[in-house]
């Protein structure tokens, strides 16, 4: 059995990518200070890549990004005005060094360094093609597959930028890509459905790309916009030399990840023209007048439900509460020696405020309930503070499906998808329960500019299917 304990009860995003073209030789600093910003995206393991010349230097090692670049480990790295990072958390592929990004390819003309967000539907099969041609592979990441196929596309190309959009043309699935190639340029790619966040920030110093638009704010970036869907991005000296839709798609029922409004995404970031803070807002007003409740208070769970229970709180008049004390202290994963330990994990990572709960009938707000355990452990707490009445509300629909790109989770483990509302409300202990319902979702983040894919919630990804059939053989 594990000792190591998964504190938050959520499911986890892939990982996270950030880069830099810039006129000063600080590259690889900056990308340090975005990949920080982007921590919560991935916590398994971070590396950095900066061009020296036609050279590339990488550095990557399981862990958080503080872990990883010890004092002193920047400065091993040469002096560069290019750079490329990425965070992982892992869906495909082992958590070994093997599978970190960003991945430095080697090519007959030159090289390249490649950090991916998302998850590829046609992996397999892209493989074997370029195992026929001699390609050799060395981990069972995605990441080594897309990082491969560009290479050889470049190889076969005049120069890198022709290289990657036809590569990209041949990937199906979801993926946001930052590539440093060996001939001074840094190429962003976002898929042409846009599943995966991605955008653009400048200074007076260059140009960088990123995950998320809030790394900026660290780095010393102004936010400019997002990456359009499909849209490639060449920048060169730190100035955008190319940007043009390449990619295309047929795809119904496909978009950006709507969860990244739910959970995923940092609440000061903006993603396609909608910050996240304002969606998860929406989302506790809108659930206000969907799920209403007689109650004292509100309180949010840290720190996911805390914006959905401020908009719970002002559009249902029930004064909003603190009714948690977090230890900053513990992550979101830790080990413990004990299995005493173990089930009091929850316990050590947020503590009910006795003062403000006690007596009290409270509505407690969520972002999402997923298995469930982390839940049915906080109501208990919130109950064994004195809680009168707690009534559960939860600022998504339904949890049902699996995410196939990029997110850690099964059909068979998801509490919604074999428990009936009634059977899950008497599960977690609480007094009532409502969901806030896929119109109220679409209402809440109304003024997104991309359309989403919602299969979470309803079952409808267009590359599901293929990419289920292909993690099965």
């Amino acid at each position: 059995m594990s000792n190591t304990v998964k504190i938050e009860d959520k499911p986890h995003e892939e990982c996270a990518v950030f880069g830099v073209s810039v006129n000063s030789f600080e590259a690889a600093g900056i990308v340090y200070n975005g990949l920080l910003s982007l921590q919560h995206r991935g916590q398994e393991g971070s590396g950095i890549a900066v061009t020296d010349g036609n050279k590339i230097h990488c550095r990557k090692n399981t862990g958080a990004v503080s872990e990883v670049f010890k004092s002193g480990t920047l400065e091993n790295f040469p002096r560069s005005n290019m750079a490329v990072g990425h965070n992982r958390y892992s869906t495909t592929g082992q958590n070994t060094i093997e599978n970190l990004g960003p991945f430095v390819i080697e090519y007959l003309t030159g090289r390249i360094a490649a950090a991916h967000n998302g998850n590829i539907a046609n992996a397999k099969e892209i493989k074997e093609n370029l195992k026929k041609c001699g390609v050799n592979f060395t981990a069972t990441s995605d990441s080594e597959v897309i990082s491969s196929l560009i290479a050889y596309n470049m190889m076969k190309e005049e120069d890198s930028l022709g290289g990657v959009i036809k590569a990209a043309k041949d990937l199906r699935g979801a993926f946001s890509l930052i590539i440093l190639s060996g001939d001074n340029k840094l190429i962003a790619v976002r898929d042409p459905d846009g599943y995966r966040p991605l955008c653009i920030g400048r200074n007076e110093t260059g140009t960088a790309v990123s995950s998320e638009s809030c790394a900026f704010d660290g780095c010393g970036f102004e936010f400019i916009r997002d990456v359009k869907p499909g849209e490639i991005i060449a920048v060169e000296n730190g100035e955008i030399v190319y940007q043009g839709v390449c990619l295309s798609t047929k795809s119904e029922n496909a978009g950006l990840c709507i969860f990244e409004y739910v959970y995923f995404a940092r609440p000061d970031s903006v993603i396609d023209g909608l910050g996240v803070y304002e969606a998860r807002y929406n989302m506790g007003m809108v659930l206000a007048e969907e799920q209403p409740s007689e109650a004292d208070i509100v309180c949010g769970i840290p720190n996911s439900g805390l914006e959905a229970a401020a908009g719970y709180s002002a559009s249902s008049g029930i004064p909003l509460a603190a009714g948690f004390v977090c230890n900053r202290y513990i992550g979101r994963s830790f080990i413990y020696p004990t299995q005493i330990q173990r089930e009091n994990a929850v316990k050590l990572k947020i503590n009910p405020l006795k003062s403000n709960i006690e007596g009290k009938r409270i509505v407690l707000v969520d972002d999402s309930i997923v298995r469930g355990t982390s839940t049915e452990k906080i109501v208990q707490a919130v109950k064994d503070a004195g809680a009168k009445e707690v009534h559960m509300r939860v600022a998504s629909p339904p949890s049902k499906f699996a995410c196939h790109f990029g997110v850690d989770t099964e059909e068979e483990s998801l509490m919604a998808n074999a428990m009936t509302l009634n059977e899950i409300r008497a599960k977690i202990g609480a007094d009532s329960l409502g969901y806030l319902s896929m119109d109220g979702l679409f209402k809440a983040c109304g003024k997104c500019r991309v359309s989403f894919c919602s299969h979470c919630f309803t079952g409808g990804s267009p590359y599901a299917k293929v990419r289920k059939n292909e993690l099965e053989k």
